[in-house]
């Protein structure tokens, strides 16, 4: 370490909070350890500039780890030590924001930019320059800084309020526990964004599929999704990243956005590189342009531009909306388009036998993944596009994982490939394949000896909205393989023996998965019903089907015409249920469910709840809530005889408003005159 180093170190008051007066041996030794960590946490994650290697980096902290654990009376929670988080599990508290987060309007064109440009103008009659910055595609959050520490980290919940996630936010190592400098105010709030690399999504994503878990759709829901995870040490090794963009506060450095994000990035925060004060609008042209193509080359997710004049003074003249800051506007590009080649088309066969013609693609980059497949949905999109193999087409991510084929590049008709033909049997059993007339869908018939189907339907019952049975798709492969299940009924039928004997299990695996097998036999009627795979019968639709008959006997006996006279069953999803339960295979499938004492009678305290207390009345739900989730408060719609709808129309008698609610349903509901009530209105018309 050198001899400039050492010296910014003396210079950094890093004073921890609340420790014993006095200057030991020890105190003095954990203090200096502390202020070099930190040093080179800021030296690796913001200026990418190490100046230690890992092993030296690990040992320093492995000695401070040790202190502070001979002497708890000098702990500090923003010491370096604390990034590698706890294992406490906790409610988030809600915290108020001192400043509100208010959200920033979008617009898609340069013709509203320059709308947005020219409003400005007139509005100030001076001169003014814009900010341009990346709009990061992450979670927002706000990081309170008192007297140089991180005291608090507050998501943007609401606008109003968020949730106090400081406990996680102290685990990413570009987020600084500690300022650095002499000019730091003594109060002072950062906004930016929490988000997570390509790179580390991916890794995620195959560590995910690697142990049967679902797979994020994108990095943003992956970043939000860790945020709010119970344990920090979880967090810690999710790797997540910030860039800050925007700072609040009673005493700010000076009246320029651009030199504050300057003077923070001396603080020690990270503040992105790519941004540009313009003093035209053909500069924040120039600067559109330019990353609508060079965003593809980042390391993480991006998914437009944030203009914001550059004064303070003037943001203040301008003011705000209800909504949005009139100084402020996002422009969002465009979904990333690529063109590559089409190498063949594969199909894939589901648990209800519904066949999916999948892409495969010449390997290409496209928001910063290699993409190799993307969706084709059924016959009809083949059709459409006119596919032939060898074809160049162009691929569109709208930051999901499978991305889809969006056109085809026009060449000469002489020169194209052999035409792309919908598969005429199942790529698993070979069995030749329906097409009923009112669906776009060909389906497998043999739903009995299908081994695909067989697996995905035993798949989809121990999800867990349905049984909730801890296995994975690899592990119901593995023992249908073996011949120990045939069907969803088998898996009550599984002995410790059969299990701890096989290849790569052991007593602990056998044991979890009896117990997570017997632990099922409490999940309640509805989701039982849910989870027998019938066609067209999702959880909604079971819930429903559970009310109206309250046990397996009286839903068996229906008639089409007696299930369609239940509010939303519809002939298609009477006729299917009315099938299901009379072929004889599925009637003993049931019963075998049954002898193995799964629910299929609604509970006594579900049958009292029963009322007909919002007979005839339809619900639109919109929003976060506090008390019930969303899939609670739709069951208690149907529990009391009211119905759910996922549009606002003018059959719609309330709004169930939670905060942050939509605001296209928002506008919709005012134009219609449709009540909004919230939760404690809603609750107190059902109890």
């Amino acid at each position: 370490m050198n001899d400039g180093m050492m010296n910014l170190f003396k210079q950094e008051d890093t004073q921890p909070a609340n420790t014993p007066e006095g200057n030991s041996p020890e105190k003095t030794e954990i203090e200096s350890l502390r202020r070099q960590l930190h040093e080179h946490n800021y030296n690796y994650y913001v200026l990418s500039q190490p100046v230690i290697t890992d092993g030296e980096f690990d040992a320093m902290m492995r000695k401070l780890v040790e202190l502070e654990k001979e002497h708890p009376e000098y702990a500090d929670p923003n010491s370096p030590s604390m990034r590698v988080g706890s294992d406490i599990n906790k409610d988030f508290a809600q915290v108020k924001h001192r400043y509100p987060m208010l959200s920033l309007q979008n617009t898609y064109s340069e013709g509203e930019i320059a709308d947005f440009y020219n409003r400005v103008q007139r509005a100030l009659n001076e001169e003014f320059e814009m900010v341009c910055e990346l709009k990061y595609d992450g979670t927002s959050i706000s990081l309170i800084y008192e007297h140089k520490r991180l005291v608090q980290a507050i998501t943007r919940g609401d606008g109003k309020q968020g949730d106090d996630v400081t406990a996680n936010v102290r685990t990413i190592r570009s987020i600084p526990l500690v300022l650095k400098g002499d000019d730091v105010p003594d109060y002072i709030e950062i906004r930016g964004e929490i988000i997570m690399p390509w790179q580390v999504f991916e890794a995620l994503n195959k560590e995910r599929e690697e142990q049967e878990e679902p797979l994020f759709a994108n990095p943003r829901n992956a970043a939000s999704g860790t945020l709010k995870l119970q344990d920090p040490r979880i967090v810690a090794s999710r790797k997540l990243d910030s860039y800050m963009y925007f700072l609040l506060g009673p005493e700010l450095p000076g009246d320029s956005h651009y030199d504050n994000l300057q003077r923070a990035r001396q603080w020690g925060l990270r503040i992105s590189s790519h941004i540009k004060r313009c003093r035209s609008r053909e500069e924040v042209f120039a600067f559109l342009k330019y990353w609508d193509t060079e965003r593809k080359h980042l390391p993480v997710a991006t998914d437009g531009v944030v203009l914001k004049v550059d004064s303070l003074r003037q943001q203040r003249n301008l003011g705000s909306t209800s909504k949005f800051p009139r100084w402020s506007i996002a422009y969002k590009f465009n979904a990333e388009k690529a063109l590559t080649t089409l190498l063949s088309v594969s199909y894939q066969v589901g648990r209800t036998g519904a066949v999916t013609p999948v892409a495969n693609l010449e390997p290409v980059q496209l928001s910063g993944t290699t993409v190799k497949r993307a969706s084709l949905y059924n016959e009809d999109a083949i059709l459409a596009l006119d596919l032939h193999a060898g074809d160049r087409v162009y691929v569109e991510k709208g930051g999901e994982i499978i991305p889809k084929i969006t056109g085809v590049e026009q060449v000469d008709g002489s020169r194209r490939g052999e035409k792309i033909a919908f598969a005429t049997h199942c790529p698993d059993c070979g069995t030749p394949l329906v097409r009923n007339e009112d669906e776009a869908a060909y389906y497998c018939p043999n739903t009995e000896g299908c081994p695909t189907q067989i697996k995905g339907r035993i798949e989809h019952f121990v999800t867990r909205k349905a049984m909730n049975i801890t296995i994975g798709p690899e592990t119901i492969a593995f023992l249908y393989d073996k011949g120990l299940i045939r069907d969803a009924a088998d898996l009550y039928e599984l002995r410790f023996e059969d299990l701890a004997s096989l290849e790569r299990w052991g007593e602990t695996s056998a044991n979890n998965l009896l117990e997570s097998i017997r632990t099922s036999r409490s999940v309640p009627y509805e989701r039982v019903l849910f989870a027998l795979g019938i066609r067209y019968v999702g959880e909604t639709v079971a819930r429903t089907l559970a009310l109206a008959f309250p046990d397996i006997e009286r839903l068996a006996q229906a008639t089409v015409e007696q299930l369609t006279a239940v509010d939303e069953i519809g002939g298609r999803i009477a006729q299917s249920v009315y099938d299901y339960l009379r072929a004889p295979e599925h009637r003993a499938f049931v019963e075998r469910l049954h002898a193995h004492g799964l629910q299929f009678a609604l509970s006594a305290e579900a049958l009292a709840g029963k009322s007909d207390k919002l007979q005839g009345k339809t619900f639109v739900i919109s929003g976060t809530f506090a008390v019930h989730s969303r899939d609670e408060y739709k069951a208690l719609i149907l529990q009391h005889g009211g119905k759910n709808s996922g549009s606002v129309s003018k059959k719609t008698d309330y709004i169930l408003a939670g905060a942050n609610m939509g605001p296209a349903k928002l506008e919709k509901a005012s134009k219609l005159g449709i009540q909004l009530i919230d939760e404690e209105t809603f609750l107190k018309m059902v109890e």
